[in-house]
């Protein structure tokens, strides 16, 4: 068998910038938690993405975790969160104990609608937070959800999980709201093997983020905790080796838009599909090169006929309304998000793909139509 093509596998540099850092923190014995790595990690990024501040966690969903407790989600708060996204985003809502409202996409952009958050605010007036996700790297519609969440003068939380290194109108998503949350999962644009950042132009909540992170240790001599705490910390070891990461960041972004020009250029005139969409404001870092299929190849025939040659596809995020534990929440909306998940496919988007692999992988897909 051919060797695998992945969707988005992790990707080190070829330069070992990363080497460079991990060695230094074995060298210097501090793997911990703490330490430079995490330090200088957080400063490069903040600095990166044009914002005052950040906290290197354990996860992205750490991160939306803290970034809700920062906001003063309780029990019984109401926080609107996109349906059509991963359940990272909508697991921290559970965890605050708080009752998550799903929110539908919008055609023009696969992100929330911002038509059905204005829907959703008259129905729940009194919503604490809302999670603005930035669906495949592509933006939301920033301006639009900042005005009507600024008028209800509520919190906003950018899940840029997907979207390091894309830029709504010339500023870095996940710098809008009052928070933004970042992933460093081994299939994201750059990795730390695993592991997440929570972002904010509020220093005092930053600060106050990784206290709750580090299980809430008072300053004290002894071992005292006064509120309560998560084991929520990066170590010094993956924070290094996201710091070697970040300074490839640039040229990932680069081979990402290269494979989503080259399915594009290969693909656009075959009846039935559609590209996700690149609105002129959007500069997305083309995380998930993704299409719709609306004729009468279907998504599963596609998967499968990828699959007989070794090659990984996905299917697009199957909206949270529709998943079996979150079913039972309220949805806003007219189905835009379960039509894309019904037709939607996510191609493979792995930056060590050569042309050859990608001529492959088109190849395939041409043979079906």
């Amino acid at each position: 068998m051919s060797k695998r093509i992945f969707l988005s596998s992790p990707h080190m540099s070829e330069e070992g910038f990363e080497q460079h850092f991990v060695q230094e923190a074995f060298d210097t014995n501090w793997i911990a938690p703490l330490g430079t790595n995490v330090n200088e990690f957080e400063n490069e990024l903040a600095k990166k993405i044009g914002i005052k501040t950040a906290a290197a966690l354990s996860s992205g969903t750490a991160a939306i975790h803290l970034a809700l407790k920062a906001a003063g989600v309780e029990e019984g708060d109401i926080v609107f969160c996109p349906s059509l996204t991963f359940s990272a985003t909508a697991n921290p809502i559970i965890y605050q104990h708080a009752t998550p409202v799903f929110i539908d996409s919008d055609k023009k952009t696969w992100n929330m609608d911002p038509n059905a958050l204005e829907e959703a605010f008259i129905k729940y007036p009194a919503v604490k937070a809302v999670i603005v996700v930035h669906l495949y790297g592509l933006s939301a519609d920033m301006d639009r959800i900042m005005e009507i969440c600024n008028k209800y003068n509520v919190a906003v939380i950018e899940d840029a999980a997907e979207s390091l290194g894309t830029y709504y109108k010339g500023k870095h998503t996940g710098t809008f709201g009052d928070y933004g949350v970042f992933s460093f999962n081994g299939n994201k644009i750059i990795t730390t093997s695993g592991g997440g950042m929570l972002v904010s132009n509020n220093k005092e909540k930053i600060a106050k983020a990784r206290f709750w992170a580090t299980q809430s240790r008072d300053q004290a001599r002894h071992y005292q905790h006064s509120e309560l705490g998560y084991n929520y910390r990066m170590s010094n070891i993956a924070a290094g080796i996201g710091r070697g990461q970040l300074k490839v960041l640039n040229k990932r972004v680069e081979k990402k838009r290269y494979i989503y020009e080259f399915y594009k250029q290969e693909l656009v005139g075959l009846e039935g599909i559609e590209f996700m969409p690149w609105n002129e404001w959007d500069e997305p870092n083309f995380w998930m090169s993704s299409i719709t299929l609306t004729g009468n190849v279907r998504p599963v025939e596609l998967m499968d006929a990828l699959e007989k040659e070794n090659i990984e596809s996905r299917p697009v995020w199957k909206p949270m309304h529709l998943q079996p534990y979150f079913m039972k929440y309220d949805f806003i909306g007219e189905g835009v998000s379960e039509c894309l998940f019904e037709n939607g496919v996510c191609l493979p988007s792995d930056t060590k793909m050569t042309h050859e692999e990608l001529s492959h992988v088109t190849k395939i897909i041409k043979g079906l139509f």
